[in-house]
């Protein structure tokens, strides 16, 4: 192969200046000379490079090693990052990391939860089967238990008060009822009753009435029941001294009540009691009627004096009661 030659051209002057340190370099350049002094002829001289080797077999593999490498660099980085860059990845905020944990938590949890609830809901296993009743004295349990017999066969979840409110609606004798279930079958009922607080002669029959005036059941012997008789009642007496009477009565308590043989009112403001022994109470109107009650048993417990007896108990004006 031929070899590739770079002449150099090398002045002698130049060279001989430079060493010495004396003249200028253009002077040098321009290839002047001192009087009188010979021409040095110019030296050529020349520089071989050597040829690149042929690649052999161990090279060939090193370039395709690096092609390989430079593939799978590009591969790992996206475009837009250079290859080998380093990237540094950040710890995630503990406190994110906590609230994607109680979140995920949470979730599983509700849905847990609501799988429990939807099973409880529908399931037949908590069926209404049994039902138990309580607190009745005009009803009997099984009155009630008819009533609400609609109600077997439904999960207990789904009975709801206003759902039992709406069977037992019909007997009037009912106030106000609460309910509470009993896993797996039983639904309890505790029944609270209207409260009797006169009888009212209609025909042969007493009825028993509320303060309400509502009748609650009948009777044919007055004696048998232990409340008083309202004279007239509420078709004879009107409305509205019936409702005066009927909420005078009904802040006595039952010990009273049952000492009574009649009430009777002349009007809203006038209304009296009969003991059963023939004894009076002058009530007045139905305000303060609560202080009132409470006056009335502490003078009904004081001792009788057979010499002086008391006819009249006047709790009109309740702080300043009166007997003669």
């Amino acid at each position: 192969m031929a070899s590739a030659r770079r002449p150099t051209y090398t002045s002698p002057a130049r060279s001989r200046q430079g060493r010495s340190g004396s003249g200028s370099a253009s002077g040098s350049l321009s290839g002047s000379r001192a009087p009188g002094q010979a021409e040095e002829p110019q030296v050529i001289s020349a520089s071989k490079t050597a040829p690149a080797a042929e690649a052999g077999p161990a090279q060939v593999r090193q370039h395709k090693d690096t092609k390989s490498k430079d593939k799978q660099s590009k591969e790992k980085h996206p475009k837009g990052t250079a290859a080998g860059a380093n990237v540094l990845a950040f710890p995630e905020p503990k406190g994110r990391r906590l609230k994607r944990n109680i979140l995920i938590t949470a979730c599983a949890l509700a849905t847990v939860v609501a799988g429990i609830l939807a099973a409880a809901v529908f399931s037949p296993l908590l069926a209404v089967g049994t039902i138990s009743v309580s607190g009745t004295r005009l009803l009997t349990p099984e009155q009630v238990q008819a009533a609400l017999e609609p109600l077997k066969g439904k999960p207990l979840p789904q009975v709801t008060d206003e759902e039992v409110d709406r069977l037992l609606e019909p007997l009037i004798q009912i106030d106000s009822v609460t309910t509470q279930a009993r896993p797996p079958s039983e639904l309890v009922v505790e029944v609270r009753e209207r409260v009797p607080v006169a009888l009212v002669k209609q025909g042969e029959q007493y009825q028993l009435v509320d303060v309400d005036g509502v009748q609650l059941s009948a009777t044919d012997d007055p004696a048998s029941v232990a409340l008083p008789v309202v004279d007239g009642g509420a078709g004879t007496i009107g409305k509205d001294l019936f409702q005066a009477t009927a909420e005078v009565l009904g802040a006595l308590p039952p010990e009273i009540l049952a000492k009574l043989s009649n009430a009777s009112a002349q009007s809203v403001d006038a209304v009296e009691l009969k003991l059963v022994d023939g004894q009076t109470i002058v009530w007045g109107n139905a305000s303060e009627k609560e202080l009132k009650a409470k006056v009335l048993e502490a003078l009904l417990k004081v001792p009788a004096d057979p010499k002086n007896p008391v006819r009249v108990y006047d709790v009109s004006v309740p702080r300043h009661p009166v007997t003669r």
